[in-house]
């Protein structure tokens, strides 16, 4: 039971990753300099991303807390 929970959550939490919208001007920006990388910035999310966001890490506190229940019980 706890194995199809895992990988409901899994399949979920990759499918929640995959609609982020990406923060940085991708890898051409991380190797020109260009665009204003600035790691320290404070970005607010608002609407669908902060919602987006909030589930990701919802589902991957879920992952390890499911993962440590199978590792304990099996």
């Amino acid at each position: 039971m706890l194995n199809a929970l895992l990988m409901v959550v899994s399949a979920m939490m990759i499918i929640l990753s995959l609609l982020q919208s990406g923060k940085t001007d991708g890898m051409s920006g991380a190797f020109t300099g260009n665009g204003g990388l600035n790691l320290f910035a404070n970005v607010k999310e608002r609407g669908s991303e902060k919602v987006i966001s909030n589930l990701t890490l919802i589902m991957g506190i879920l992952f390890f807390v499911l993962v440590i229940a199978i590792r304990i019980t099996g």
